[in-house]
């Protein structure tokens, strides 16, 4: 997924409105999944993925219905922008772990590599 700017949070905030508020966590959460797949698309093919667009949270929300744009006074928004955000927070935090997973075990691999009696031969 292309970096996330406050744009994209407005725009799924907006995408969100239009779905019941106790299924919006999970959409926000799919919504991500689907700009990550749209920008793999893009790297893939050079081409914006038909209905996702091209790998920024905005376009993937672009691809459903949309609530009109509202002031930050609307409680049902923020629920929106809440739920987005949270959604972006946990993605990041899943996506830190894996590199560092991914780093740990390259370094244990060399490390075990270098120490192995075959290693010098």
């Amino acid at each position: 997924m292309k970096p996330v700017l406050p744009g994209d949070v407005s725009a799924a905030a907006r995408m969100l409105l239009t779905v019941p508020p106790h299924v919006r966590m999970k959409r926000a959460e799919r919504l991500i999944d689907e700009a990550r797949a749209a920008d793999a698309h893009c790297r893939r093919t050079g081409r914006a993925h038909p209905r996702w667009g091209n790998g920024t949270l905005m376009a993937a929300a672009h691809g459903h219905p949309m609530g009109q744009e509202v002031c930050f006074d609307d409680p049902d928004y923020l629920d929106c922008q809440l739920a987005i955000l949270h959604a972006l927070r946990a993605f990041h935090q899943l996506e830190a772990q894996e590199m560092q997973r991914r780093a740990v075990g390259f370094s244990s691999n060399r490390l075990t590599a270098m120490s192995s009696p075959h290693a010098s031969q």
